[in-house]
């Protein structure tokens, strides 16, 4: 399994958290379900998502 650190800033990390709570589940298991796309992207994670794969791309071709 691949492990992934994320920086957030304290506001979305204390949503999160609240959300994880609201569903009654772990931080992780909230991160994951938003994730699997059971609840709306918000811009800011699409956004997230969207630079995340922008570096992977640039570390691929970077090793070719």
């Amino acid at each position: 399994m691949t492990t992934v650190v994320l920086e957030i800033d304290p506001q979305l990390y204390q949503l999160l958290q609240a959300a994880a709570a609201a569903h009654d589940l772990s931080l992780e298991e909230e991160c994951r379900r938003r994730l699997a796309g059971e609840e709306p992207h918000s811009r800011y994670l699409q956004a997230l998502v969207a630079e995340l794969r922008a570096e992977d791309l640039q570390r691929r071709a970077a090793r070719s």
